[in-house]
């Protein structure tokens, strides 16, 4: 097990290893004061693992109750969100009690966004059950639903207790889903560490997981460290994510997000060498990491289209878009970029 400690203002650890789940009673009672635990999780991760963490709860003495909403994009919404707060309150959670986030990031964003607005504020534990969650969003305290006008419009910045990611939940993700949480791994790669873009363009899918989860949690690890409210340095985790927001916004949420950040990433970089700023070479091998891991380059919509959506990005500052431009694998620079260039950098990398 790998032991990885989160230093923000309400510091907390990222525990990441094989059988974890079963260790969630007693990593629970160490980070929550009261004894009622509440499962949020989908109608796919629950069947699957909700009576072992269920079971695990019960037996280091948590009274537990669950609630379910249909998996998918679809249900990150503002009727779900309500609809948690008011279980809640029905059952009488009360302050010191907690919400487990069971399941990927659609769980956690929900789990993460009603544990910081009930009651003003309770704990939370995210257990990620997708590669995706693990190397991404269940640390750093981002939380949020979607809106009609976007994605992750409304949330807060709220940190877990405890991130306890079981690497042997992988084992049940279907190919397709594993393969977007590559995505995530694969921009950590692109932004920060050359040496961890090597490994997995040398090893593909059968990288070494726990390994390769724990070297992503490090680095999104120090930039939420030095940055914790995404006012600076912790901007450069949206590689990808600005035109890969519109490209799931114009699929009406039916692409996964993985696969959307996938084309924000290929995109960006088509552009940036079109305009000089990465070499044709890095570009290249951007593109051919996608490609080797089974994730698409082409977005299927016009540049119009992805402009549209990109003026929702909460990104957005005034007439400015911060974009992340990669110049080289393992460094890429944050590009204040006005709405009047947007379109014609989109059409460049399209």
């Amino acid at each position: 097990m790998k032991t990885i400690p989160v230093n923000t203002a309400n510091s907390y650890e990222v525990k990441i290893g094989a059988g974890l789940l079963c260790r969630l009673g007693d990593e629970a009672a160490e980070v929550c004061k009261g004894r009622t635990a509440v499962i949020i999780s989908d109608s796919n991760v629950f069947p699957l693992y909700g009576q072992t963490a269920t079971n695990n709860l019960k037996k280091s003495g948590f009274s537990v109750v669950s609630y379910v909403f249909p998996a998918g994009e679809a249900s990150k919404n503002g009727s779900t969100y309500l609809s948690i707060l008011n279980f809640l309150a029905e059952n009488h959670v009360t302050r010191t009690d907690c919400l487990i986030a069971l399941g990927g990031g659609v769980v956690g964003d929900m789990t993460g966004f009603a544990a910081a607005t009930y009651l003003r504020g309770i704990a939370y534990i995210q257990v990620p059950t997708t590669l995706l969650a693990a190397v991404d969003s269940s640390v750093g305290g981002k939380t949020a639903i979607d809106l009609p006008a976007g994605k992750n419009l409304a949330g807060a910045f709220y940190q877990p207790r405890l991130v306890l990611c079981d690497i042997d939940t992988l084992a049940t993700l279907p190919e397709d889903i594993f393969r977007d949480g590559c995505a995530e791994v694969i921009k950590y790669g692109i932004l920060y560490d050359s040496a961890l873009f090597d490994h997995l363009a040398e090893k593909g899918l059968c990288f070494h997981r726990e390994t390769v989860i724990a070297r992503c949690v490090e680095l999104k690890r120090d930039v939420v460290t030095e940055d914790e409210f995404d006012t600076g340095a912790r901007m450069k985790l949206n590689l990808g994510h600005t035109v890969g927001h519109g490209v799931e916004a114009q699929s009406n949420f039916t692409l996964s997000h993985g696969k959307a950040v996938a084309i924000g990433m290929a995109i960006v970089s088509r552009s940036a060498a079109k305009a000089g700023i990465c070499s044709q070479e890095c570009c290249d091998r951007i593109l051919n990491i996608l490609e080797d891991f089974g994730l698409p380059t082409a977005a299927g919509c016009t540049a119009g289209e992805l402009f549209t959506s990109a003026l929702s990005d909460k990104k957005r500052a005034g007439s400015t878009i911060h974009l992340i431009i990669p110049e080289r694998i393992g460094f890429c620079r944050i590009c204040p970029t006005g709405i009047n260039e947007l379109q014609s950098f989109i059409e460049a990398g399209l």
